[in-house]
């Protein structure tokens, strides 16, 4: 049995939980954040059997794409304005990160 955590982009978190549970997945949700935007995120639970792995792994890639979008960020301004500028910069955000881990022991009570 392996262990599946994905960290998912919100937008893209609620499409890959109905996609997994309407395949019969049990999913566990929980809301994280971190990363470049420090924006939230969502880190999914998914225990499966081995022979399993690969076809979560495939809907994960299908529901989680990588996509562009622009974030305003801002650069230091020069002494004359004392402030800062912002300014459009475009980033990608989407994808998953995906960890496997092998479980020794799962108890279901």
């Amino acid at each position: 049995m392996k262990l599946i955590f994905a960290i998912v982009q919100d937008d893209d978190a609620a499409n890959l939980n109905d996609t997994l549970n309407e395949e019969g997945f049990r999913v566990t949700k929980l809301a994280t954040t971190g990363g470049f935007l420090k924006e939230g995120n969502t880190t999914l639970i998914i225990g499966v059997d081995d022979e399993k792995v690969n076809h979560v792994l495939a809907r994960i890639e299908e529901v989680c794409r990588t996509r562009e979008q622009i974030v305003v960020s801002t650069s230091p301004a020069t002494i004359e304005t004392g402030g800062f500028i912002p300014f459009p910069v475009e980033i990608e955000v989407g994808g998953a990160v995906v960890f496997v881990v092998d479980v020794d022991k799962y108890i279901k009570i």
